[in-house]
């Protein structure tokens, strides 16, 4: 089909725990790679992941139940991003695959990696003993998605073996195979087993992609087409000499790795890339310098501002920040046209509650709410994020089946709640209590009651108007606790 990937005569960046972050793919292509795979990520947390759009960082942020920022992905990369899962279940694989399709090239399984936290659960190598499930999971992905489908293996016991076992992958319709030339209680010191790669080569029908030459065989940018011509294969997928210096990948040669880290850092600063996942890469590149007085600054480092001081960056750092402010007061603003945007099953609208624009008893959720009640539907269910870098929240308001948010972050989980509601009010055409709006008998008896009570009901009001509201979301809080309605849930963001 137009437009899918190729496998065909790529030079990737393998798949690495911890180092296939955003800013490590990001700096692999900049020099040179054709492909860049994610780290492998656990369908199990990844099958409860929210897609957020992060309009300050310009990414989709994929964001788990447990509030960690999974998956992050940016347009730069999308045409040539692969994502990598750990599974063994077709349905959890396939839930993922969907989750994921819209923002990547292709989606990938693992079934090379030996260690114990992909292996359990028959994940990883562990698949390698169950052909049958393999076959039943590449199916499922292959017929369920629009992109395309790749797995990534080690050589099994005997050159037969894993010939019969790349053709049974073949016919499930995968559009490569990955090789680790390698057994799987093989590790990085062991010899990379080109024979095998290649007798696989020789019979697939797919591209094959060699893997394992890092330690040995691949050394800079020539060494790359070396490896290939060594193993037969397609194409080549490179990790620790990438790693090291994700420089080899430049056809005019290495570069220092101390500029390399540098070019890292910066993209770790502009992505918001968790510090202590900038260390392990920077540390990794740092290699036998480690110990270095740059590499104890790296260690001794609690932030990326931290880490930005030890390159003499600082002031990189602050002008990065003061981008990421400017988007977001701009974002903030009242200046945004109210215009509807898709993302994913998601309505989504720039609206933020200003909470002097309602009477101090009257909020859009209480509008929202009374209205589901006079519709006879099931009340709203309000699911909230929150950002922990600068203590923004985001929710996303359920109703009738369908999800409404507004895509501006808000100071206060409750004000998040009421922007939500405002959507889905705006959207449809609903009263939503502002001053000056023409009376609504969406208003409940008690607090049309209330507002023209006279003195001790001002009173009340410039009181309720003080809390910002609070004592009015009690009152809200207590009807829905009259009505059976669920809590809503908090989740806390961290950068990921």
């Amino acid at each position: 089909m137009a437009g899918r990937l190729s496998f065909s005569n790529i030079a990737a960046l393998a798949p690495m725990v911890r180092v296939g972050t955003l800013p490590m793919r990001l700096l692999a292509l900049d020099y040179g790679a054709d492909v860049v795979y994610s780290e492998e990520l656990i369908d199990l947390k990844m099958v409860q992941c929210q897609r957020l759009v992060n309009e300050v960082l310009e990414t989709v942020d994929f964001v788990a139940s447990d509030g960690r920022v999974m998956f992050r992905t940016c347009a730069q990369e999308r045409n040539r991003v692969v994502f990598q899962m750990g599974t063994a279940d077709p349905e959890r694989a396939l839930a993922v695959a969907q989750l994921v399709e819209k923002d990547v090239a292709a989606v990938d399984v693992n079934m090379g990696c030996p260690k114990e936290y992909s292996t359990k659960g028959g994940m990883g190598a562990a698949l390698l003993l169950d052909p049958d499930k393999i076959e039943a999971i590449l199916t499922k992905l292959v017929s369920g998605v629009s992109i395309p489908v790749t797995c990534k293996i080690r050589i099994l016991p005997t050159v037969e073996e894993t010939i019969g076992l790349v053709r049974r992958i073949e016919k499930t319709g995968v559009s490569a195979v990955a090789i680790h030339g390698r057994f799987k209680e093989e590790r990085p010191r062991h010899p990379v087993h080109c024979d095998y790669i290649q007798a696989v080569a020789q019979h697939a029908s797919v591209p094959v992609i060699a893997n394992g030459g890092s330690l040995d065989l691949v050394k800079t940018y020539t060494d790359i087409d070396a490896f290939k011509k060594a193993t037969g294969a397609s194409s080549v997928m490179l990790a620790r000499a990438a790693m090291w210096n994700a420089s080899v990948f430049r056809q005019e040669g290495l570069l220092p790795v101390e500029e390399v880290m540098e070019q890292y850092l910066k993209y770790a600063i502009r992505y918001d890339n968790n510090p202590f996942n900038t260390k392990y890469c920077l540390c990794q590149m740092l290699r036998d310098k480690v110990e270095s007085p740059l590499g104890k600054q790296v260690q001794s480092a609690q932030t990326n501002e931290e880490i930005s001081a030890a390159f003499k960056l600082q002031d990189f750092f602050t002008q990065t920040q003061q981008h990421h402010q400017e988007r977001r007061d701009a974002l903030q603003s009242g200046d945004n046209p109210e215009r509807l945007v898709m993302d994913g099953d998601v309505t989504t609208m720039p609206v933020k509650f200003e909470r002097r624009e309602y009477p101090p008893q009257i909020t859009p959720k209480m509008y929202l709410l009374e209205w589901s009640r006079k519709e006879k539907l099931e009340q709203p269910l309000y699911e909230t994020v929150e950002h922990s870098s600068d203590r923004t929240f985001q929710s996303t308001v359920v109703l009738n089946g369908k999800k409404y948010r507004s895509s501006l972050w808000e100071k206060s989980k409750k004000f998040a709640e009421q922007a939500a509601a405002i959507v889905y009010l705006r959207v449809h055409g609903i009263p939503e209590g502002k001053i000056g709006e023409e009376e609504s008998d969406l208003v409940c008896k008690r607090k049309r009651e209330n507002k023209t009570n006279g003195s001790a009901g001002e009173d009340a009001r410039k009181k309720l108007h003080l809390d910002n509201g609070t004592q009015e979301e009690g009152d809200v809080q207590l009807t829905l606790q009259n009505s059976a309605f669920t809590d809503v849930k908090t989740k806390h963001l961290e950068s990921s």
